[in-house]
């Protein structure tokens, strides 16, 4: 039998070198990522809610005066509508307004004659009854004058009634202008949360349906990362336990969040989660929060849909493994290792980067 090249053999050589380094470093490093009793993790995604943008009523657009990817803060405008016809909507509500005042002013004078009128007519019958006991007037004038005051009395109610019907109309009149007026405000779409534009749904010159969307955004505001674990971990899960995140892009640090959220039931695993062990059929959701004060520091830097892992303590004895305390402190916060807090005020640190593939869990 020939023998081989020297350069084969030492290559041949070289790859076994490789190989048997490769595997001990994946062993060490499988030993030094062990995680320790008491702690719980699942794979995962960051995660956000969405908040639509929609309008109250058809009407057409005017201007978008956002981008897909754009940041916004809570009441930025983002949307114009065009207002035209509720512009003269307004306009004839308010000239209904200014003419039920006229018709109150009108009221107001007529309720005045009328009571000098009452007055005068008073005085007047009550010299007539003086003169006719003393037999110095006519009964017949006396009974005029009677009659005069009761119909300047009925004239004074109706006047009164009219007023009150004056008073009513202005109301109504003014309610109707409010309507408009807060038709129109509702025109000029704000921003509901701090989020990002993740959809520009409509342009300029659309007509858009009564609830019909024109943008929707990623509520930043509310990050966080769902794991699913068995029932034997669930069970030990409460809710403001510390919790840990990790992304694929920074797997050497990780954000300190907690559970805000347990499942009362089970469901199957979704199939969008992937873990290395063999998966139980039913698990229960765990979801861990992210602050929004780390939020609000790493804004720009935070993506939803990226995958990574979520750790929760199952047990308030165990303690996070070396590789999970580095973490990224906020303005106002301790700097890593230093200890933590209630659970929702303790956690106060976001990777940077949130992008990279799917990761699994420590061996």
């Amino acid at each position: 039998m020939p023998r081989m090249p020297r350069t084969f053999r030492i290559a041949i050589a070289l790859i076994a070198v490789g190989v048997i380094a490769f595997v001990a470093y994946q062993y060490v490093e499988s030993r030094r990522r062990a995680v320790p009793e008491g702690i719980a993790y699942g794979n995962g995604r960051i995660e956000a809610k969405l908040a639509d943008v929609a309008a109250k009523e058809a009407l057409r657009v005017k201007d978008v005066l956002v981008e897909e990817g754009d940041l916004v803060r809570p009441g930025q405008v983002l949307v114009h509508l065009d207002t035209v016809t509720l512009d003269a909507e307004l306009a004839e509500a308010n000239a209904n307004v200014a003419a039920a005042k006229e018709r109150l002013a009108v009221a107001e004078a007529t309720i005045a004659k009328v009571k000098s009128q009452i007055k005068l007519a008073r005085i007047e019958a009550d010299r007539s009854r003086k003169l006719v006991a003393e037999n110095a007037g006519s009964q017949r004038e006396y009974d005029v004058r009677r009659a005069a005051v009761e119909t300047s009395t009925a004239a004074l109610a109706e006047a009164e009634a009219q007023l009150e019907t004056a008073r009513r109309e202005i109301t109504v009149a003014e309610a109707n202008a409010a309507t408009v007026q807060t038709r129109i405000d509702d025109a000029t779409l704000k921003s509901p949360v701090l989020g990002r534009v993740l959809y520009r749904l409509a342009e300029p010159g659309e007509v858009l349906g009564a609830g019909g969307k024109a943008l929707t955004l990623v509520n930043l505001e509310d990050v966080y990362m769902e794991i699913f674990l068995p029932a034997a971990e669930a069970a030990a899960v409460k809710v403001g336990a510390e919790g840990r995140l990790t992304v694929d892009s920074e797997p050497g640090r990780a954000a300190v969040g907690y559970v805000s959220f347990v499942s009362p039931e089970a469901q199957f695993t979704p199939k969008e989660v992937e873990t290395k062990s063999e998966r139980e059929k039913l698990v229960f959701r765990v979801k861990i929060q992210v602050p929004k004060s780390l939020v609000s520091r790493h804004i720009q830097n935070i993506k939803t849909g990226v995958r990574g892992v979520g750790y929760v303590k199952i047990s308030e004895s165990a303690v996070w493994p070396a590789w999970l305390q580095d973490t990224v402190a906020a303005p106002d916060e301790p700097g890593p290792g230093a200890p933590s807090t209630a659970a929702p005020d303790a956690a106060k640190s976001l990777p940077d980067a949130t992008r990279g593939p799917a990761q699994d869990g420590p061996q």
